[in-house]
């Protein structure tokens, strides 16, 4: 059954909404303004804000009473308390990618670096498509669909994060290579050397994001 229009413009706006916040479009600390982007997106403002309540919910958007939405913004303990449970589930997923995975799994991870690399060498601000797309691959080898459901939201919030820091090339080269090594890890099939290479990983983010908040 075709679902009704509201519920269809109203999911077309989730997405759009949500690539304009993790891209920094809408850099943390903004308000969204509701008229000018209801007019930018040719919707009235109902499925707009059924969008805003949706990403609101999964802590992309903070909805203040009387004031509408805003963008969060970054703050030491927010990151602390993020890395905290990246590290339980990711250093979960890497293990289990370890033992499930198979040699298509590790085809993918290896294209996705590839990619990346490609990015990176041509001047490209280290995209968090391409980000995603990595842990995103690690977790399908890791056939754990509860982790994955989880790590996906904790993953958004820190790449909005990230979206209203300043760039680091040493960090973006250091996560390519981390990349790197949390491949070879997984395609070895030893589950402790995988989480051990995902926990090195994160908290070397963690500790970069740590900085750029100085």
């Amino acid at each position: 059954m075709t679902p009704p229009l509201h519920l269809s413009l109203a999911g077309q706006a989730v997405e759009v909404l949500r690539e304009l916040v993790l891209t920094g479009e809408i850099p943390p600390g903004t308000r969204v303004n509701e008229v000018e982007l209801a007019q930018r997106l040719g919707i009235s403002r109902g499925p707009l804000r059924e969008a805003i309540r949706h990403l609101a919910s999964e802590g992309l958007l903070v909805l203040v009473p009387h004031r509408g939405a805003s963008v969060p913004t970054a703050d030491a303990a927010e990151v602390q308390a993020l890395f905290e449970l990246r590290t339980a589930l990711e250093c979960a997923a890497a293990g289990l990618a370890a033992s499930r995975r198979t040699e298509a799994d590790v085809v993918r991870l290896r294209a996705v670096c590839e990619e990346s690399r490609r990015a990176y060498s041509a001047g490209e601000r280290f995209p968090y498509r391409l980000d995603l797309a990595f842990h995103q691959s690690l977790l399908d080898a890791a056939r754990s669909p509860r982790i994955a459901e989880q790590v996906r939201l904790v993953q958004q919030r820190v790449v909005l994060l990230r979206s209203g820091l300043r760039d680091d090339p040493p960090h973006q080269h250091a996560s390519l290579d981390d990349h790197d090594a949390l491949v070879a890890a997984v395609a070895s099939g030893e589950p402790g050397r995988a989480s051990d290479a995902m926990r090195r990983h994160l908290a070397r983010v963690c500790a970069q994001m740590l900085t750029s908040l100085g």
